[in-house]
């Protein structure tokens, strides 16, 4: 095939295809970020998800930059086929990979690593593509500048807008579709512009309005299409969800019964029928230990509102600091309905003041002294989280605690992680002179852990409040004898900000090792 000339490009469509490497760069980018943020979302483990994404990324796009030294002839007019095969791909695979996940972990499997390297090919085809074209008219030397220069700010340019802006007001499915729809209107807008250098322009007009008018379609059907595609991931009807800045924040109910179940990332929270049996374990062990009568507590997560619920039994509590990162997690306990009456509308306690930010940063910042310190974060699944079962951060909560203050926090299930709580029990027994262990039954999520650890080591329980449905000083007590199938059969490991070894240690407690 006889290579189209390119030396007498004029200015303007060199400038128009200048532009486009600035916009093509950013969405193969969001591309990249969509597919590791839908993997992180649903298998867990961001790191390992990020870092295969961007790896076989990387290692497609290579390949198909070395691909492109074999195609010859019309490269503008192969650049408007890229364009338009990338936006189908690339528009249709957020949704591809939500409808495959229930199938089977290594369907899901198959279809990302299919997704990243036909996508990943694409993008390394195009930059080649049109430094060849632009090389012809100008120097070697100008062209890679101006092709690289503008690539690397439209990758950065993508990389601040995905989280900041696609994600929190898109979604990953409406995201996807707009991604695509802007590589089809480069397409178009390259007909258009470098019709002259077409051998078709009539019928690449064709497609690219077609392939424009079905992604747009998708666009602004993205709500339905989110809609079925999160009925497949969860049993009960969606009653309401949310893409936050942070996360995926999804609430369920059954259709026999009510059973509001709340749900992170696709991990589940809470569900109504047994959420009493997780916040009491989790609330009174710490604010009976002892005999002092706790004024000031902190309480880390519990975003919902139900262990402020439990909190508020206690006359005594004249100050309760709420710390959640997500003000959309925090409005929800506070204004959706079902949670308020699930919660007693704890969230518009006079002595509550909710703060949203880090806890990480909270913590070292704040010059408040807490009788009692609740922490109810998720489990550690990501490198974001580990930081919070650190020692370094259990010494910074102890210097904000008073003289008989008590810590409890939850501990993941000694069940189906029993290094993971461990981990957390040994790495507080290093801060601390005293931390006890203990475990209840939740049907929703089988054997719950939770570790209490005090400053004064010969503290106990006290009185429990009334009325309450499931703990009691019996079932306490039976909570902290660990039969031997609860143990680790592995050496623990104290858990740093340097060297999280309980990121490690969760990885492979959920994949059974």
């Amino acid at each position: 095939m006889t290579q189209t000339r390119y030396a007498d490009l004029p200015r303007k469509q060199a400038l128009i295809l200048l532009g486009t490497i600035m916009v093509v760069a950013l969405c193969g980018i969001v591309y990249e970020l969509i597919i590791g943020t839908v993997s992180s979302y649903l298998l867990g483990n961001s790191v390992y998800q990020f870092s295969l994404t961007i790896g076989f990324f990387m290692f497609a796009m290579g390949m198909g930059s070395y691909v492109s030294r074999f195609i010859h002839g019309n490269l503008i007019q192969t650049f408007v086929w890229v364009e338009l095969v990338l936006a189908l791909i690339g528009g249709l695979c957020s949704i591809s990979l939500f409808m495959l996940f229930p199938f089977a972990p290594w369907f899901y499997t198959v279809g990302m690593f299919g997704f990243i390297s036909a996508i990943g090919f694409l993008v390394g085809l195009e930059i080649p593509l049109l430094m060849r074209v632009l090389s012809e008219r100008s120097s070697a030397r100008e062209s890679i500048a101006d092709v690289l220069s503008l690539d690397y700010i439209g990758a950065l340019l993508g990389s601040v807008m995905f989280p900041l802006l696609l994600l929190p007001s898109l979604g990953l499915i409406t995201a996807s579709f707009a991604i695509g729809l802007t590589n089809a209107a480069v397409a178009l807008l390259s007909v258009i512009w470098l019709r002259d250098q077409l051998d078709n322009p009539k019928r690449m007009f064709g497609y690219a309005v077609a392939t424009i008018i079905l992604l747009f379609a998708l666009t602004l059907l993205a709500g339905r299409i989110t809609g079925f595609a999160q009925d497949h991931l969860y049993f009960d009807r969606i009653v309401w969800k949310k893409q936050s800045q942070y996360q995926s924040l999804v609430v369920t109910n059954t259709w026999q019964k009510a059973d509001v179940r709340l749900y992170i990332d696709g991990h589940l929270q809470f569900a109504e029928t047994d959420e009493y049996r997780y916040h009491e374990a989790l609330v009174h062990p710490a604010m009976a230990w002892g005999e002092s009568k706790p004024e000031n507590v902190l309480l880390l997560g519990g975003g919902d509102g139900l262990a402020v619920r439990e909190l508020l039994k206690y006359p005594s509590v004249q100050n309760i600091d709420l710390v959640d990162l997500d003000p959309a997690m925090t409005d929800l306990g506070r204004d959706f309905a079902p949670l308020v009456q699930l919660n007693e509308a704890s969230m518009q306690s006079a002595v509550l003041k909710v703060h949203n930010g880090d806890a990480f940063n909270f913590v070292r910042k704040t010059q408040q002294k807490y009788d009692r310190v609740i922490i109810d974060f998720p489990d550690p699944h990501n490198e974001a989280l580990s930081k919070l079962y650190s020692i370094e951060f259990y010494a910074m909560v102890r210097q904000i605690m008073t003289s008989d203050g008590v810590l409890v926090t939850q501990s993941s299930s000694p069940f189906f992680s029993p290094h993971t709580f461990g981990t957390i029990s040994a790495t507080l027994g290093e801060v601390f002179p005293d931390v006890l262990g203990y475990h209840v039954s939740i049907p929703s999520f089988g054997v719950w852990g939770y570790n209490l650890a005090s400053i004064q080591p010969e503290f106990g329980l006290g009185e429990l409040p009334e009325n309450l449905r499931f703990i009691t000083p019996e079932v306490f007590a039976a909570a902290t004898i660990f039969p031997d199938d609860l143990k680790p059969i592995r050496d623990i490991e104290i858990n740093t900000i340097f060297n999280p070894t309980i990121y490690r240690e969760y990885a492979q407690d959920v994949a059974g090792y």
